[in-house]
């Protein structure tokens, strides 16, 4: 059940959710990576920059984009993390829980929220990618049918943990 979402056990290679929510705190804790407002360096080096909720919004509109000339609906994102080298955005939603409630569903909704994120940053000429944290509640058996749909609709999800390298960001030695 775990093709297309990984575990959380390599601290080393990622960032690990399963102590922390916070991606920027994340990344400050991280070998070589060091955060400065919303911008994310390596070794001194500007890597990535992360925006949440309406603080995407603010960037959009310093660069030039009306997102009411695109949406009819402000998405908010728990994270968009843009990654300077593949010139792409990764919208980062975080969803943990303990008990079956309301994010069942949501899971659902990734292919509509991407196609609406790829609209939104088309005027930009970013690729976006969407992208789930999950709890190890959601590796269940009742939730194959969803992570498969994850899948196959160009989303992906992790267990507890995002890859560094599959954003294209540096891995610390």
């Amino acid at each position: 059940m775990i093709k297309g979402g990984k575990g959380g056990g390599n601290t080393l290679t990622g960032l690990n959710f399963e102590r922390e929510k916070d991606v920027l705190d994340l990344f400050s804790k991280t070998k070589g990576y060091s955060v400065k407002g919303h911008v994310i360096s390596y070794n001194g080096k500007e890597v990535a920059r992360s925006y949440r909720k309406d603080s995407l919004y603010k960037f959009l509109a310093s660069e030039g984009v009306n997102y009411t000339e695109i949406l009819s609906k402000k998405l908010l994102p728990d994270e968009a993390l843009y990654v300077i080298v593949n010139n792409t955005m990764y919208i980062l939603e975080l969803k943990f829980q303990a008990v079956a409630g309301s994010v069942d569903e949501k899971l659902q909704t990734c292919d509509f929220k991407k196609k609406q994120y790829q609209r939104l940053f088309a005027p930009l000429n970013y690729e976006v990618e969407y992208i789930y944290i999950l709890s190890e509640w959601f590796n269940k058996a009742c939730y194959k049918d969803v992570l498969t749909y994850i899948n196959s609709v160009g989303c992906q999800y992790y267990f507890g943990y995002l890859p560094l390298q599959k954003l294209g960001l540096p891995v610390p030695k």
